[in-house]
């Protein structure tokens, strides 16, 4: 019985492949034997749509044609009415004119009194002065940017089983928002979406643009809980990249491509090359969060300063080399030392942070804190060492003083006569984060040591003074302040975490819990300091100090800047969080290479950035440096996609503004002007619109007014039963289309005419649930991302 089950599963089996490979023969019977084995047959380049642009005159009119016509699109109207035997229909009344501009252009229902105002106006330009009004109102911008966004799926959660919020996801659809109001120039708008951060650095636009990369939907498993490094996280960021890729050429080319993911295209001319090299555009990109300043000023601020951090840390960093060549083999062996001592240690934070001072209002008000030794001792050094909160993403030295100096006396009110340990009082110190700071005492004999700090950390809006350690140890390197009483001008006791004890107890965030390693770490830490103090005198002396200054002042100026927004876009990500890729910190790319079948566990060839041949004669490589940076790629791209001479941009986008205005773009497949896809009913109009657009100034507003303005446009939508029998789909336009309203403009009607409408521009979108406690949500670990 088994035996006769298997017979009849395997006769199923061969009954299928045998049905597929009729359907797939049959669906490409125009390819013969000789054109399946060329790459790229020649004639592939020769469909329409990759013909360069002409400007075509609009054709002559006839009398009666003459009269009706009113812009040139109604040449070209006209021109086919008459080769199919078929005429215009008489224009719309008003009543129907302005309910279908409002709808076609706000999304909105007109008024009542608008629609009265409108019907009685006697003025001739009435219509035309409409179109003006519409088009300068604020809901011009929503309604339209709504078709860009479904045009690029976006999206504010990322789709997939889970289906995450994106929290910061709006600011691009804001972006679009004003892009439409503004009528921004057609090639600025796409270049921003692909490459604005590198063509337009420090704008607000050139950032909130990049959300197009990550418009759409993403695989939250497969990337932020399944590693680069395993096959099912390296197929979800191919597949991710796939998206990128078809999501920018059906978007901004009407191209389809990702078939030649895994085979050439059986119809178009896009190789399994092309598509991958289009990939490589887009190799190091992930999705993530990005900070940016909204305000230009800032952002400029933050670029200038973010050149001078780099500027001094490069000048310290030549500094430290000078010095570590002066110090030769000693002070190379005892670095050496120091980092193996340093990793022995663990590197788990104790629950005691420290001393933390009261908060106050402003920088420059003085706090202290000092450690009893209970007699007067020989003091060899002494060592701070900075503690960590993440208050406000503050971290490693929460808290250590701008400003500083340490003393000792044998006077407890420091009153009397003192020796200065150090005096780092005069400029802003760099924060050192948690690395313990040295300070040789010279052999003073003392029983109070002080920390006086003349200028506050700023914690957020107040300011504070906290440290994990202050050590005293003689010339054995014995800690002479551990359970010593520590008194200080102020403190808050929070224990366990916080209080004045916790300063001297031995314990900071790199301890290990040998006695003996601690010791040797210690030592090492004060000889590597004494070798490098020694060392640091005179000119170097006042080089680095100033350069140390220099830093700190430009880090001190850039955490006083304004707090930057978020973007969801596509971004170099350093990883971090939930997100659990690889990081391309620096932007270098991942390697990209052909997959056979599509199969990420059968790679081949490995390829560059590249696009589309839009003639047999190109190569669809960019030309780059071996050392170009990541933006360079999506620079390439987001150029060749403007190129005055690429037919398929300026095609596809005045194809895609006719089809929101008829209901059928003159190309009624707008995402794929391939063999497959449907042909202009127009060509010569198509062609006249893209070059009218392209050549005089890339303006949608004035493309709508076009078209708006059109007899065309303004015709009735009765129908007619003669020319229903010879063109039933209203393919040439002989009258208007009927079009549904979509559910978005239904429900904003509704809420208009009900009075409920909330007309409020901006910002974030509307949650209709929240948890009081995210942590509690399945949605909680995005937040962490």
């Amino acid at each position: 019985m088994s035996r006769l089950i298997k017979m009849l599963f395997l006769r199923i089996r061969l009954c299928v492949v045998s049905f597929v490979g009729i359907v797939l023969s049959l669906g490409q019977a125009t390819v013969s034997a000789a054109e399946k084995t060329k790459a790229y047959p020649e004639d592939r380049f020769a469909i329409w749509s990759l013909q360069p642009i002409d400007r075509q005159a609009p054709p002559a009119l006839g009398q009666a044609e003459r009269d009706w016509a009113r812009n040139p699109i109604d040449h070209f109207i006209a021109a086919k009415l008459r080769e199919k035997q078929l005429t215009h229909s008489a224009e719309a009344d008003r009543r129907t004119l302005i309910r279908r501009v409002y709808y076609d252009l706000l999304g909105l229902p007109p008024t009542p009194d608008d629609v009265r105002e409108f019907v009685a106006n006697p003025d001739p330009l009435a219509y035309e002065q409409l179109v003006e009004r519409l088009l300068a109102s604020p809901r011009y911008g929503e309604r339209w940017a709504r078709h860009w966004l479904d045009v690029v799926h976006y999206g504010d959660t990322h789709g997939y089983d889970k289906d995450k919020p994106r929290p910061n996801a709006w600011p691009y659809r804001d972006y679009v928002v004003r892009a439409f109001n503004s009528d921004k120039p057609y090639s600025r708008f796409v270049q921003e979406q692909v490459a604005g951060d590198a063509l337009f650095p420090n704008t607000r636009d050139g950032i909130e643009g990049l959300g197009f990369i990550s418009a759409g939907p993403w695989d939250f498993i497969g990337h932020a809980e399944v590693p680069e490094t395993k096959l099912d996280g390296r197929i979800a960021r191919n597949i991710d990249r796939d998206d990128m890729v078809k999501n920018t050429m059906n978007t901004f080319i009407s191209t389809t491509v990702q078939c030649a993911r895994c085979h050439d295209h059986k119809f178009d001319a896009v190789n399994m090359t092309d598509y991958y090299r289009m990939q490589a555009v887009f190799a190091a990109l992930d999705r993530a969060d990005r900070e940016y300043h909204p305000d230009p000023e800032t952002a400029k601020k933050q670029a200038a300063l973010k050149k001078q951090i780099a500027e001094h840390q490069t000048a310290l960093k030549q500094i430290e080399g000078d010095i570590q060549a002066k110090g030769g083999t000693k002070l190379t062996e005892l670095t050496k030392q120091l980092g193996k001592l340093r990793k022995q240690a663990t590197t788990k934070p104790r629950p005691e942070s420290g001393y933390h001072s009261q908060i106050v209002a402003k920088p420059d008000i003085t706090k202290w804190v000092q450690v009893d030794l209970g007699e007067p001792v020989d003091i060899a050094r002494v060592t701070l060492v900075g503690t960590h909160d993440s208050y406000n993403n503050i971290g490693d030295g929460f808290g250590f003083p701008v400003r500083y100096k340490l003393e000792a006396s044998n006077d407890a009110k420091f009153a009397g006569e003192t020796v200065l340990i150090a005096d780092r009082t005069g400029v802003d110190q760099r924060n050192p984060g948690i690395a313990p700071q040295h300070f040789k005492s010279n052999g003073a004999k003392r029983r109070y040591v002080r920390l006086t700090a003349t200028k506050l950390l700023e914690r957020k809006d107040d300011f504070i003074l906290a440290v994990a350690e202050l050590q005293v140890r003689d010339a054995s390197g014995n800690n002479l302040a551990r359970g010593k009483t520590v008194t200080a001008l102020d403190s808050i006791e929070a224990p366990p975490r916080w209080q004045r004890v916790n300063l001297v107890d031995g314990h900071y965030i790199v301890q290990t819990a040998d006695p003996e390693l601690a010791k040797r770490l210690a030592d090492t830490e004060a000889a590597h300091a004494d070798l490098i103090n020694s060392i640091i005198k005179g000119e170097i002396a006042d080089k680095r100090s100033r350069v140390q200054a220099a830093l700190a002042k430009a880090e001190a100026a850039m955490k006083a800047l304004p707090k930057p927004q978020r973007v969801y876009v596509g971004k170099v990500h350093t990883g971090g969080g939930a997100f659990r890729g690889t990081g391309h910190e620096g932007g270098k790319p991942r390697t990209i290479r052909v997959l056979h079948r599509g199969d990420m566990s059968q790679p081949r060839d490995e390829v560059g950035p590249g696009t589309l041949r839009l003639a047999k004669r190109d190569d669809g490589t960019f030309d780059l440096s071996g050392d170009h940076a990541e933006s360079d790629r999506r620079v390439a791209l987001a150029r060749w996609l403007t190129k005055t001479d690429n037919p398929l941009a300026w095609r596809s986008i005045v194809n895609r503004i006719w089809q929101y205005h008829f209901g059928n773009g003159i190309v009624a497949t707008p995402n794929d002007f391939g063999e497959m896809g449907a042909r202009p009913t127009h060509p010569q109009l198509l062609d006249w619109l893209a070059t009218e657009f392209r050549d005089n100034g890339q303006s949608i507003k004035q493309l709508h007014r076009l078209i708006l303005t059109s007899a065309t446009y303004r015709q009735s939508s009765a129908t007619n039963e003669a020319h229903e029998k010879i063109d039933s789909q209203n393919r040439f336009l002989w009258r208007m289309n009927r079009r549904q309203l979509e559910a978005e403009a239904l429900r904003d009607s509704v809420l208009v005419m009900s009075g409920k409408m909330n007309f409020q521009m901006y910002g974030p979108g509307f949650r209709d649930f929240v948890l009081e406690h995210p942590q509690h949500s399945p949605h909680y670990e995005y937040y962490k991302h």
